[in-house]
């Protein structure tokens, strides 16, 4: 697996390890109508259905889109995928926004949900790069437009790291910190990557 695609795996598992269905569906408690754990993550579940649908779709075709990115698409793709940085406060387009919770999941059973969706993805990027190349736009999102493979990459790792982040706080609120043990050696307890908690 690309190395950016297995840190959000690994990441993921530490930040939903331990974690019961009734932990899962927390939310942050100044914050009640805000998504759960669960809802965080089936949001990166559809984020990860529509990269698959988005690069099939190419891979069928056999030829990347004629699309260029706007201006504001230019912007996005460098602050986000450049320099890392994903604005907060964002409502997330309907295609990916997570319905009720009807079916409370663990937080070992949503890991495994994401870790076959990046298996997936990986193997579509992987095939993406041998047809179109790494650094070439080929496939567009449907906020940041034409993306290449290596931007694909890099977008599902920034976007995931974001997520994640939330899925700490929530822990925190709750008194439910991950364990340390066996985790990834750049996870620490103040979050993914390092990352503050807040």
């Amino acid at each position: 697996m690309d190395a950016a695609l297995h840190q959000l795996q690994r990441e993921i598992a530490f930040s939903l390890s331990g974690l019961e269905a009734t932990h899962t569906q927390l939310r942050p408690p100044s914050h009640p109508s805000k998504w759960s754990i669960q809802q965080i993550v089936e949001h990166l579940l559809l984020s990860y259905s529509g990269t698959e649908l988005a690069l099939n779709a190419r891979l069928a075709k056999r030829t990347p889109t004629r699309a260029r990115p706007a201006m504001l698409q230019r912007f996005g793709q460098y602050t986000l995928i450049h320099l890392g940085y994903f604005p907060t406060g964002r409502k997330a387009p309907p295609l990916v926004t997570p319905g009720a919770t009807t079916h409370p999941l663990s937080g070992e059973e949503l890991t495994h949900a994401a870790a076959q969706h990046l298996t997936r993805v990986d193997t579509l990027c992987t095939e993406a790069e041998k047809l179109f190349g790494a650094s070439n736009r080929f496939a567009s999102h449907i906020v940041l437009g034409p993306l290449s493979v290596n931007q694909w990459r890099r977008f599902q790792l920034i976007h995931g790291e974001h997520h994640l982040k939330q899925i700490i706080t929530i822990r925190k609120a709750h008194d439910l910190w991950p364990v340390v043990t066996h985790s990834p050696a750049h996870v620490t307890s103040t979050g993914p990557s390092g990352g503050p908690l807040t």
